[in-house]
C-alpha cells in the first residue's frame, strides 16, 4: 500500500471495508493527510462500493478543490482532526454494525480482553451526539482526538479512528470492530474476563540470529504459496483479521517457514514468508511473534506439519469467558476438534515451553488459550486450515443455538462409536 498514490490506497480500502460488510453504499468516509498539507478524501453521494480512483477529491490548504465530486460531508471533522492531532495523518470514518451496536447503547469495547487488541488499538473513547456533517460534531470529534484517543465512538452514528497512516488506521478499526464482534458473542456466553496490566503489559520478540543462505527449493516454493493461499483464505473466511493470526509449515527436520510479524494478512506474499528454526531465521526479515512456540511443537511433535494461531470471533467469545466449549455436537466437530480443551491464559513467547507441552497432533490438535486465541495443529497447511475452520463453525453454531434452549450433545455411546470408527484418541 505504500507504494499507492493517495486516490488508489483510498479507493482500495474502501473497497475491502465494503467487501467485508464494514459499511454500506452510503456510509463512512476515509481520508489522508498529505505532507504538503492536502487532504485527499473520499467523495459525498458516490457509491462505496463501486468507488474509483478518479472519485477522490483533492482539497488543498487554501480551501480549493480537485475533482469530479464535492467531498465527503463530513469534510469539517477530518479537517479538524488532522488541526488538532498533527501525528494523524489518516483517517477512518464508518458504521460496521458491531461497533454501531455500542454506539447506539453508548458503550465502549473492552480491549483488555486480547494483548493485541489492546497494542493494536491504543485508547478508546466516546464522543457526543451531534449532527452528521456538522462543525459541532467536527469540535466534539476533534476533542475527544485531543484528548489522546486514537479509537473514537460516535454517540448514535459509528467510529472515526486515526492513524499514522491509513493502514495504520485501517488495522485499528478492523481490529476495534472485530473485538466489538467477539464481545458480543461473548456476553451471550457468560461474564468477559479481562486481562490484568501486568499482562498486557508484555509483548516480548523473541531474538533470531540469521540462518545461512540456502538454495531454494521447489518444496519450499510449494509450501510458501499454500501458506499465503491458505492465510489469504482464512482472511476472506473472516478466521483471521489483517492484524492477528499466524501460519506456518514444516519445511525440513525442526526448520519451518512463517508468517512475518505485522505484515497484513491479506497482502501476504511468497517472498514475505519466513524461514525459521528456533532462534533463527531468514536474514532481514522478522518472523511472527510465535515462531518460537510453533519450532517448540515441531521439535516435540515430528507428524505435525502445520501449525496456526488465530483469534476468529466466535472461538475467541469462548477463550473470553468461563463457558465451556462441547466439541460433541455433530460427527464432523468432535473428529475433527477432538475435545478441544482450553488453557489458562498463556503468554505466547514467555510460556511458549508451556503451552508447547499442551498440544499433540493425534489427542490435543486444538486448544484454546484463556484471552488468546485458538492453536491449531495439522499434517499439512490444508489440514490445520480445515481444523480453524471447523472450530469457528462449530462455536458460531453453540452461540446461534443459545436462543433456542438448551444444547443436547451427542451421547457417550455416539462418542464412543466415533472413536472407534474414525480412530480417534
Amino acid at each position: 500500500m505504500i507504494w499507492l498514490h493517495p486516490r488508489e490506497e483510498l479507493v482500495e480500502t474502501m473497497r475491502r471495508i465494503y467487501r467485508y460488510k464494514m459499511t454500506t453504499t452510503s456510509g463512512g468516509n476515509l481520508s489522508i493527510l498529505d505532507p504538503d498539507g492536502s487532504m485527499w478524501i473520499t467523495p459525498s453521494r458516490v457509491d462505496k462500493g463501486s468507488l474509483q480512483p478518479t472519485d477522490i477529491v483533492r482539497v488543498l490548504p487554501d480551501g480549493t478543490r480537485e475533482g469530479l465530486h464535492p467531498p465527503s460531508s463530513e469534510f469539517p471533522f477530518h479537517r479538524e482532526i488532522y488541526r488538532r492531532r498533527p501525528d494523524i495523518k489518516a483517517i477512518v470514518h464508518a458504521h460496521p454494525g458491531a461497533l454501531v451496536a455500542f454506539s447506539i447503547c453508548r458503550r465502549v469495547p473492552e480491549t483488555r480482553v486480547q494483548s493485541h487488541v489492546f497494542s493494536v488499538c491504543g485508547r478508546v473513547a466516546i464522543a457526543p451526539y451531534a449532527c452528521p456533517g456538522t462543525a459541532e460534531l467536527g469540535e466534539k470529534i476533534a476533542e475527544t482526538f485531543a484528548g489522546g484517543a486514537d479509537c473514537v465512538l460516535l454517540e448514535n452514528h459509528g467510529v472515526v479512528i486515526g492513524g499514522r497512516d491509513l493502514a495504520e488506521a485501517f488495522q485499528r478499526f478492523e481490529t476495534l470492530e472485530f473485538v466489538a464482534q467477539t464481545l458480543i458473542n461473548a456476553s451471550a456466553l457468560g461474564t468477559v474476563q479481562k486481562l490484568s496490566p501486568e499482562q498486557l503489559g508484555v509483548e516480548t520478540m523473541p531474538d533470531f540470529t540469521e540462518l545461512p543462505d540456502a538454495v531454494v527449493s521447489n518444496r519450499e516454493k510449494e509450501l510458501r504459496t499454500a501458506i499465503c493461499r491458505f492465510v489469504q483464505r482464512a482472511y476472506q473466511q473472516r478466521l483471521l483479521i489483517s492484524t492477528a493470526g499466524a501460519c506456518s509449515a514444516r519445511l525440513q527436520d525442526n526448520e519451518f517457514l512463517i508468517t512475518p510479524r505485522r505484515r497484513d494478512r491479506l497482502e501476504m506474499t511468497a517472498a514475505s514468508i519466513v524461514r525459521a528454526r528456533r532462534g533463527a531465521c531468514e536474514h532481514g526479515k522478522r518472523p511472527s511473534r510465535a515462531a518460537l512456540l510453533h519450532a517448540l511443537i515441531y521439535e516435540r511433535n515430528p507428524d505435525v506439519g502445520a501449525i496456526i494461531n488465530a483469534q476468529p470471533a466466535h472461538a475467541s467469545a469462548f477463550c473470553m469467558t468461563a463457558a465451556p466449549l462441547s466439541t460433541r455436537t455433530i460427527p464432523e466437530s468432535y473428529i475433527v476438534l477432538n475435545e478441544a480443551p482450553r488453557l489458562p491464559f498463556l503468554r505466547i513467547v514467555e510460556d511458549a515451553e508451556r503451552i508447547a507441552q499442551e498440544v499433540s497432533l493425534r489427542k490435543r490438535p486444538v486448544v484454546l488459550i484463556q484471552n488468546e486465541g485458538a492453536l491449531v495443529l495439522g499434517r499439512d497447511v490444508l489440514d490445520a486450515f480445515d481444523r480453524l475452520e471447523v472450530l469457528e463453525a462449530t462455536t458460531e453454531a453453540l452461540l446461534l443455538a443459545q436462543p433456542l434452549g438448551p444444547v443436547v450433545p451427542m451421547p457417550d455411546e455416539a462418542i464412543s462409536e466415533l472413536r472407534r470408527v474414525f480412530n480417534v484418541e
